[in-house]
C-alpha cells in the first residue's frame, strides 16, 4: 500500500538577482529529498525587487555593492570566492566577473508571475538564476526573458507579449506591497503552510529540522 504524502505549501520570497536565494533554494531542495516519501511539496515564489530603482542599463555589480552596502574590492572579492564554493557544493555555477553588471527585476518577477499559470514558476526562477550568475545575461533584457521562457517549456510569443503589455504589472505590485507591510525587509524567506517561517540561506539540517516538526504536528493531530 503506497503511503499518502502530506501536501507542504512552501512561499519563497525571493529575487532572481540575489545569490542567497538561489543557494538557499537548493538547500531546500536536498531537505525536501530526504522527505520525498512523506512530503508533497508545493512551491510558490513572491516578488522581492533588491534594487526598484534600478535603471534599464544596469549597473557594475561591484560598484553597486560598494555603493549600496559599502562593500570594499577585497570583502567582494572574498564573498565571490565563498559563493562560488558554496553553489559549486550544491551543483549551482556563479561565474562572477569584474564586469557583471546588476540589472532590474521587474519584469522577471512579472513572468515568473505569469509562469505560475503553467506550473512553471520554479523551473524558471532556476533558469533566471542560471542566466544571471552563470551567464551574466542581462535578465531585464525582453530578448532573454522570452528566450528563458521557452526554455522552459512556455510559449515564447504569449510570453513577449505578457511583457510588452505588462500584464502582470499590477498583480506584482500589489504582492510586493503586501510582503513588504508584513515586515519582510530581505530575502530569501521560506514560509512553511503559511505558519513557519525561515529567514535566510540557512543549512541544509536547519530545513529539515522545520521539514520535520510539520511532520510530527500533522501526525501529533
Amino acid at each position: 500500500m503506497t503511503q499518502q504524502k502530506l501536501p507542504l505549501r512552501i512561499d519563497i520570497v525571493s529575487d532572481v538577482v540575489c545569490p542567497w536565494c538561489a543557494i538557499g533554494y537548493l538547500r531546500l531542495q536536498r531537505a525536501l529529498e530526504k522527505y520525498a516519501q512523506q512530503l508533497q511539496a508545493e512551491i510558490h515564489w513572491l516578488p522581492f525587487e533588491l534594487n526598484p530603482q534600478m535603471p534599464a542599463s544596469g549597473e557594475n555589480l561591484r560598484e553597486h555593492l560598494a555603493k549600496k552596502y559599502g562593500t570594499t574590492p577585497q570583502q567582494s572579492i572574498e564573498a565571490r570566492r565563498r559563493l562560488t564554493d558554496l553553489g559549486a557544493d550544491l551543483g549551482f555555477a556563479f561565474n562572477y566577473s569584474d564586469d557583471m553588471r546588476m540589472y532590474n527585476t521587474f519584469n522577471a518577477h512579472q513572468l515568473l508571475q505569469w509562469a505560475r499559470g503553467y506550473d512553471r514558476e520554479t523551473e524558471l526562477s532556476l533558469r533566471l538564476f542560471d542566466d544571471f550568475f552563470r551567464e551574466r545575461k542581462n535578465i531585464d533584457d525582453l530578448g532573454v526573458l522570452v528566450e528563458a521562457a521557452a526554455a522552459v517549456g512556455l510559449d515564447e510569443n504569449e510570453a513577449r507579449e505578457v511583457l510588452q503589455n505588462q500584464t502582470y504589472a499590477g498583480a506584482v505590485r500589489e504582492l510586493e506591497k503586501l510582503i513588504t507591510s508584513q515586515g519582510v525587509s530581505g530575502v530569501p524567506l521560506f514560509v512553511f503552510n503559511r505558519e513557519y517561517a525561515i529567514s535566510g540561506a540557512q543549512e541544509v539540517a536547519t530545513f529539515e529540522q522545520q521539514l520535520q516538526q510539520v511532520l510530527d504536528e500533522n501526525t501529533d493531530n
